[in-house]
């Protein structure tokens, strides 16, 4: 079946990486309701799409996205509350319940404008890299209303209250580097390196246990919200639930090949995964050679003296 022509978003997929533009350039990628529409319904495909292991969600023409489109997600549907309700439902969708609890991990590459509203996709994605000279502003106070949907409460959960509060009631614009500083983004680069840097994390990603990082990401997400007695209940039975459902059985393949096979250190690396290289055991150097060899170094060192 062919894919479904879309208007407002585009997908390119490469090197198991999903770039997810918002479409709309001419408007900075202001959300209008088929955008939202289109994005609820392309995260839902590559959810489950066996090429995509890492989903970056970007904005065309170089704009992450100037927040709601104003016109036509408001006024437009000011005297139609059925239209209202759908656009409302499927933009907290994906830029909130979808993402926040998306199986395969999710970059946001920011970089122009990220305003208002999409606020929601930046705290919502699990990582995000902007360009240095990204402008970033909670402008909402600026023209009479709240930060929109649940902009107020994921600004709040992501960054320092102070900071959350001064940059809600003042509505002062920032730059990438103040978003880095408090918590926004994890990275902050000159904007000529912020496709690189994107692609960088994406592959440090894609290089980890897919089931174990699913597992992760959500277990660090919902014990925010867990006293200690229920996150030792839940962790325990996430812990299981990877045993169960995990193809690459991580647990048992990490310890052989750092416990029988010497082939990687944890602390710095992940394991191989299934169809990469298979690592092979380290040989270790015969004891008359390590005699030999430390004896050779010891010559030279005295030589160096002379």
């Amino acid at each position: 079946m062919a894919a479904k022509k879309m208007k407002c978003v585009k997908v390119e997929k490469k090197g198991g990486i999903a770039w997810v533009w918002l479409n709309r350039p001419e408007k900075r990628n202001a959300m209008s309701p088929q955008l939202h529409f289109e994005m609820d319904e392309t995260l839902r495909v590559l959810e489950t799409d066996p090429k995509t292991r890492v989903v970056v969600i970007a904005g065309a023409g170089g704009y992450f996205s100037a927040g709601q489109d104003l016109k036509e997600f408001f006024r437009a549907n000011e005297k139609n509350p059925a239209g209202r309700k759908a656009a409302a439902e499927a933009a907290n969708r994906w830029r909130w319940e979808r993402l926040y609890k998306y199986d395969k991990p999710t970059i946001a590459m920011v970089e122009g404008y990220c305003v208002g509203g999409a606020f929601m996709q930046l705290c919502a994605t699990d990582f995000a890299v902007a360009a240095d000279d990204t402008v970033f502003s909670l402008s909402e106070v600026n023209w009479g209303i709240l930060p929109g949907a649940l902009v107020s409460k994921v600004v709040s959960d992501t960054i320092m209250p102070r900071k959350a509060l001064y940059y809600c009631c003042l509505g002062e614009p920032f730059d990438g580097v103040e978003a880095e500083k408090i918590g926004f983004v994890n990275f902050a680069v000159p904007k000529e390196d912020l496709v690189n840097k994107t692609i960088e994390l994406a592959q440090k990603l894609m290089a980890k246990s897919p089931a174990v990082l699913r597992a992760t990401k959500h277990a660090v997400r919902q014990v925010r919200t867990m006293d200690f007695d229920q996150s030792y209940d839940y962790l325990a039975a996430k812990g299981q639930a990877i045993k169960v459902g995990d193809t690459e059985d991580s647990y048992n393949t990490g310890l052989t090949q750092f416990l029988d096979k010497k082939a990687y250190k944890p602390t710095f690396e992940p394991f191989a995964l299934k169809g990469a290289k298979k690592p092979k055991a380290k040989k270790k150097a015969p004891a008359k050679k390590k005699a030999a060899a430390k004896k050779k170094t010891a010559k030279k060192k005295t030589a160096k003296k002379k």
